[in-house]
């Protein structure tokens, strides 16, 4: 049961990402001016009583429902979590059962609620929203790498080895990556370079402002929404996430030669990666030239994630060595 949950998780996890950019995407954020309710009320209520709770902020029906389902969704992640955890401690016998995963996972996922929260109280400040969506990341890496686990207790004792160097500097730029990614859309930089390869018509844009663009001690409010920065800081953004780009492209393909020449177990899933990669740029530049079209923002951020879970299965198969349980311990967990 653990093993079926844990993947429902990942797949759950991976649908709560893409409507909380969804969410972000169509102005949604600050659809419920509270938390955990919309309007004081637990479901989206009518413009007489909205406006009663918050009268100098009028109800937008479908902005509202958005942000609702966004929170619904979140909140029966962590019921599968808290599931997760029971199980995990009914398990704690068994030898290697992942338990501090199990309850990692619950901690982060509450920690994603008080971001939530923070979200809307502090009315969509960039450093909020990032940490956001680095700890939706943070939560589907975590439900895949229990899943990892339960996996392996299926089978046998576990002989681990160090991951090579390649691997941590591509996982370190994929994640720094997607914070770029995140905050470049907090602060709406999302078009903010026009034309491609070129930044506004030139290779190096000459008005770029990266101490004010990554200034991330900036003052809180009064509501960020639609961005406050200028457009040098927003060019210095969206410039450096495509730089951010092209080297977790170079990392990609140094791992890939790692696995061609080194370790061919993981050969297949690096040509993979590197595929993925190639529709993201892709991707990336339909953005550009076509002014953010929602349906293709929302590919790209499915795009990070499935190039995240790839880097992870790579990492995985790089540090199991050998995998060897007992068939009573395989018994145990997969009716546990």
């Amino acid at each position: 049961m653990a093993i079926r949950l844990s993947s429902l998780g990942i797949v759950f996890t991976f649908i709560v990402i893409l409507v909380g950019v969804w969410t972000r995407l169509v102005d949604a954020g600050l659809g419920c001016p509270d938390w955990p309710g919309c309007y004081g009320a637990l479901v989206v209520p009518n413009a007489e009583r909205a406006s009663d709770f918050a009268p100098h902020i009028p109800l937008d029906p479908f902005k509202a429902w958005v942000e609702m389902v966004h929170r619904y969704l979140a909140s029966s992640l962590g019921l599968l979590a808290i599931v997760l955890v029971v199980l995990a401690w009914k398990n704690r016998h068994l030898r290697n059962y992942p338990v501090g995963v199990s309850v990692l996972l619950l901690l982060v996922i509450c920690l994603q609620g008080a971001f939530g929260a923070l979200t809307v109280t502090l009315k969509l400040w960039p450093q909020v929203v990032t940490l956001h969506l680095l700890g939706g990341f943070t939560v589907l890496a975590i439900f895949f790498w229990l899943r990892c686990r339960l996996g392996v207790c299926q089978r046998q004792p576990v002989t681990r080895s160090s991951l090579p160097r390649i691997w941590w500097l591509a996982i370190t730029l994929l994640t720094l990556q997607v914070a770029l990614g995140g905050w470049t859309s907090s602060n709406y930089a999302g078009i903010a370079c026009t034309g491609f390869p070129t930044c506004n018509n030139e290779w190096w844009p000459s008005y770029m402002d990266f101490n004010e663009g990554f200034h991330i001690t900036q003052e809180v409010g009064p509501n960020y929404l639609y961005g406050q920065l200028h457009a040098g800081a927003r060019t210095a953004i969206h410039y450096t996430h495509r730089i951010g780009a092209l080297a977790v492209g170079i990392a990609l393909l140094m791992l890939w030669h790692y696995g061609h020449t080194k370790q061919p177990s993981i050969r297949g899933i690096t040509q993979l990666m590197l595929g993925i990669y190639a529709l993201q740029i892709t991707l990336g530049i339909v953005l550009v030239l076509f002014s953010l079209p929602l349906s293709v923002a929302l590919m790209h951020t499915a795009g990070a994630a499935v190039l995240m879970l790839c880097l992870l299965r790579t990492g995985w198969r790089l540090s199991i060595a050998q995998v060897s349980y007992s068939p009573a311990t395989y018994r145990k967990v997969s009716h546990a």
